[in-house]
């Protein structure tokens, strides 16, 4: 099982960005999806759901500015993230969580969100 996250980067406050995350060896949408971030010297919090059913779930920091879908063509989870903060900047990870304690993890995707 694989997850490969893309698309962070450096933008200014106010600009957006798409991160991808590309999943092979399981068929994302039996998964509840997640994305995570974890800024430094933080812990690692839940950012943002889009569980088996298509329903999706997002922490308060972000809600409003972030939107979570999925490609189940591409087999792809996505995270457009609008309107960026400072406190936006982090490590974001792609999770995907199944039954029977099925957990996989991505390597991470660095945002940084700076003037």
């Amino acid at each position: 099982v694989q997850l490969d996250e893309s698309g962070g980067g450096l933008v200014q406050p106010g600009g957006s960005l798409r991160l991808s995350c590309a999943a092979s060896g399981i068929i994302a949408s039996r998964y509840d999806m997640n994305w995570y971030r974890q800024a430094p010297e933080k812990q690692r919090e839940l950012v943002a759901t889009l569980n088996n059913g298509g329903t999706t779930n997002y922490a308060d920091s972000v809600r409003g500015r972030f939107t979570i879908s999925g490609d189940n063509a591409e087999n792809t989870v996505y995270l457009q993230m609008d309107s960026l903060k400072v406190e936006d900047t982090g490590v974001y990870y792609c999770n995907a969580r199944g039954i029977l304690n099925r957990d996989f993890w991505g390597q991470g995707t660095q945002v940084t969100v700076s003037s």
